[in-house]
């Protein structure tokens, strides 16, 4: 799996608002309901770090105003 799998990502997309995970969990063992709350948490978690992440490349050396065309004032 590439790293930067935009496709795997609209998939998870998908599942969540088709209203699959909601009945996956309502309708699975507790061992399903359990799996279905471990992978949600490291997937938050995970996001956590993308944002932070993006945050930084971002801000970082002025990117921003780069794409912008505004030229850093120092």
């Amino acid at each position: 799996m590439a790293l930067l799998d935009m496709e795997y990502l609209e998939k998870l997309e998908a599942y969540f608002t088709s209203g699959d995970l909601k009945f996956d969990f309502e309708n699975g063992d507790e061992d399903k309901k359990f799996a279905i709350l471990e992978f949600l948490e490291k997937l938050m978690d995970v996001a956590e770090l993308a944002d932070e992440q993006a945050t930084k490349l971002i801000f970082k050396d002025g990117y921003l105003e780069m794409l912008s065309g505004v030229k850093p004032q120092k």
